[in-house]
């Protein structure tokens, strides 16, 4: 089930790489925090969507959030794409598709490929709920900047 504005977001802890884990529902209502599920790593919408962050960082540095992205690559891929990208925010794996099912952003089935992470947004605010959501049934639709960052403004 997709969460929808103003749920109460659940709280998860995800790896970055081998070894090393984030608490990302620790930081949920002391800032805004946004979650980026996107399906696959080094896929062609999801590098463009990655590095249009990366790109235009100190926007969103100055909003003071928080930005996670997940998907169900392992967390040597995700380590991997994310120095590859040279990314100043962590990407998460969700390895065994756990809080993207939580979450609904999910695909039972994709291009032939069973349980590939949705590209989705959302953001949590200072009160620890969702104040923007948006889950793209197709991989190939890029998420919409300008929104999630006018979300993150109204989230502080």
């Amino acid at each position: 089930m997709t969460l929808k504005l103003g749920d109460l977001a659940p709280a998860f802890s995800l790896p970055t790489k081998p070894g090393e884990v984030v608490d990302v529902g620790a930081l949920f209502g002391k800032r805004p925090v946004v979650i980026l599920f996107f399906p696959l790593a080094f896929s062609s919408v999801c590098t463009a969507e990655l590095c249009h962050f990366r790109d235009d960082w100190s926007r969103w540095s100055a909003l003071e959030c928080d930005v996670f992205g997940v998907s169900i690559d392992s967390p040597f891929v995700a380590d991997t794409f994310r120095t590859t990208l040279g990314l100043p925010f962590p990407l998460l794996s969700d390895f065994n598709k756990t809080v993207a099912t939580e979450w609904g952003a999910i695909h039972e089935e994709l291009a032939g490929l069973r349980g590939v992470t949705k590209r989705a947004v959302f953001v949590v605010d200072r009160a620890g709920k969702i104040s923007y959501a948006a889950v793209q049934e197709s991989p190939k639709e890029q998420v919409q900047f300008d929104e999630i960052f006018a979300a993150v403004q109204a989230a502080k």
